[in-house]
C-alpha cells in the first residue's frame, strides 16, 4: 500500500515529499514553544528536534510506513507545514493516522483542516483502510477541532509515548 499523498493536491495545497532542503523552512516550528507545549519527551534544542523529525520522516518513507509530507501553497509556493498518513500501532493494532503540523504563522487559516480532508479523501479513493485515526493530546483543543471538522469523533483515551491522548476515529 502506498500511504504517501506525494504530488496530491487539494484546493490550495500541494503535498510533496519532505526534502533535506526543507530543514530551514521547518525549523521555526521547533523554535516556537507553542508547538510542543503539550508533548513531553521531545528534544529541547530546536535543531535536534527538527533533525529527529526529519529522521523519523525519512525512516517512514524508506519502510513504507507513510509519512508527513511538505504542504506547499499551490499559488504562492509557500512552505506551510507537514501533513500525511502514518502507520501507527495503538494497543498492538495497526492503525493509519492522519497527522498534521503547521508553522504557527499559518495557523487558523484552514490549512490543517484542508490537509486532513485530503488525507481522508486519499484513503477512501485508494481503499487504504476501513478507518483512520488522529492521535491528539488531551489538551490540544485546536487539533481536536480539526479532527472533528473532518468527521472524526472521539473513540477512546490512552497514553501514547508517555502523553495522555485522545484517539479520534472516522470509519470509511
Amino acid at each position: 500500500m502506498d500511504y504517501l499523498l506525494n504530488n496530491s493536491t487539494s484546493d490550495r495545497l500541494l503535498f510533496r515529499k519532505l526534502q533535506p532542503s526543507d530543514f530551514n523552512a521547518w525549523l521555526p516550528f521547533h523554535e516556537d514553544k507553542r508547538t510542543s507545549e503539550f508533548w513531553e519527551g521531545l528534544p529541547e534544542n530546536p535543531i535536534k528536534a527538527c533533525k529527529a523529525d526529519f529522521e523519523r520522516t525519512m525512516y517512514r518513507y524508506e519502510h513504507n510506513l507513510g509519512g508527513k509530507l511538505a504542504l506547499i501553497h499551490k499559488q504562492t509556493k509557500t512552505f506551510l507545514g507537514l501533513a500525511g498518513l502514518l502507520v501507527q500501532e495503538i494497543h498492538e493494532k495497526k492503525e493509519i493516522e492522519i497527522a498534521y503540523s503547521l508553522l504557527p504563522k499559518h495557523w487558523n487559516m484552514g490549512y490543517a483542516t484542508e490537509a486532513a480532508k485530503a488525507c481522508v479523501d486519499y484513503s477512501i479513493s485508494n481503499n487504504l483502510c476501513s478507518s483512520l485515526i488522529s492521535i491528539i493530546h488531551k489538551d490540544n483543543i485546536p487539533s481536536q477541532k480539526v479532527a472533528q471538522r473532518n468527521g472524526l469523533t472521539l473513540d477512546f483515551e490512552t497514553t501514547y509515548h508517555g502523553n495522555p491522548v485522545y484517539i479520534f476515529r472516522i470509519n470509511l
